[in-house]
Order: C-alpha cells, then structure tokens, then sequence
C-alpha cells in the first residue's frame, strides 16, 4: 500500500476518528486545531497535531497545503469557519478538499465555495442504518460516483453455493469481488468457488442494480 498524506482540520470527534485511522493505517497524519486542549488529545493518533487556525490561508500554505493528498474540513456544526477553512484550503493549492457538512444547505455552499467533496456523517449514517432495518442481510452499501457502487451482505441460503450456480451477474447485474469468511478473504473468487451461509459477499455493479438486490433481500 502506497502511503498518503493528510491534513485534518478541526480535532472533534469527526475529525479525530478520521485522523487515527488513517494514522493506523499507515498514512502520513497532520492534525490542526484552533484549542491545544483538543490537540493535545489526539497527539498519539497522527503524525503531527498542532495548534494553528484552519481558516487561515496563510498558516494553511505554511502547513503545505499543496502538498496532502487531501485536505479534510472537519470543524463541527460552525458553517461560517467551515466556509472559511474550504476557501482558505483552496486558496492555499490544496489539491482535493473534503468538508463535513451539517445539512443539505451547508453542502450546497461547501461546494460553491471550492469543496471537491462533501460529507453529512449523520445523514449517511441514518441511511445505512435504515437499510440495515430493512435488509438485516446487508452489512454496508455505498456509491462509486453517480453509477456505481458497492454493498457487503450476508449470504443467505438463497445466495450459498457455487458461484456459478448463484448467478448473481446474470439475476442481479452485480458481480462477486470477494468472499469473507472467517477472517479470511478470498478477493476474485471464480465461478467455482462456493459460498456458504454466513459468508459475507462484497458485491459492484450499477447503482440500480445494487438497489434491486438490495430490494430482494428486504423481500
């Protein structure tokens, strides 16, 4: 896995979960915050946490700004210093800028102000887990852009045995990328490899084929 960078503006709890993943998962992690309080409580999940203001241009392009893979805007529920951070990463060449949005209105300036893209963690949440009360089989789902995307499920009954005798691209559209079971990972499983329940199936394919699927579970 190639390494990446970084920086993470605003330590909350959003912010922080974000930063110790990708610091565990080996990535390059730098942490900014406006209270040392906060900093000095995420020191031990990143590479670098400072104390410096997000919404600065100036202190962002000393940061090296241009220089992350991504600049993530994690401030909380405050539009104005998170209009302010996405502006200033932009202005300070940050080449991709995630922010965290609170409601659709706060996405849609987010965007118009330079965000390369926006998230509503409680908004995505609620949807996974209204699917899941729907389809108990369905572990996650989520979009590749606009046409695509991808859902881990729980194999049932219906869905164990050879792959070939499944049929999953030829019932569904959707393909078998791996098999989960046990801890163990079969990732481009063939068509004879079988599928036992339990297993748990991640599954591409165009977003209207993933729903349809996912309709059937819920059946």
């Amino acid at each position: 896995m190639h390494a990446k960078a970084f920086l993470i503006v605003g330590a909350g709890r959003f912010g922080s979960a974000v930063a110790e993943t990708l610091y565990r998962s080996g990535h390059e992690v730098v942490v900014v915050d406006h209270d040392e309080s906060v900093v000095q409580r995420v020191m031990t999940s990143a590479t670098k946490a400072l104390v410096a203001d997000g919404t600065d241009e100036r202190a962002l392009r000393d940061l090296g700004a241009s220089n992350f893979d991504a600049v993530v805007i994690a401030i909380g529920d405050h539009l104005e210093a998170s209009v302010l951070a996405t502006a200033a990463a932009k202005d300070a060449g940050a080449r991709r800028v995630v922010a965290k949005a609170p409601s659709a209105l706060a996405e849609r300036i987010l965007l118009r102000v330079g965000a390369d893209e926006v998230v509503r963690p409680e908004r995505d949440m609620g949807v996974r887990l209204a699917q899941h009360l729907v389809t108990p089989s369905l572990v996650d789902a989520f979009e590749l852009g606009e046409a695509y995307g991808v859902m881990e499920v729980e194999a049932t009954a219906e869905l164990s045995g050879r792959l070939a005798k499944v049929r999953l691209p030829n019932r569904f559209g959707v393909q078998v990328i791996a098999i989960a079971r046990s801890g163990k990972l079969k990732v481009s499983p063939g068509a004879d490899d079988e599928v036992a329940p339990g297993d748990r199936l991640v599954l591409v394919g165009p977003n209207e084929a993933i729903a349809r699927l996912r309709d059937h579970l819920s059946d």
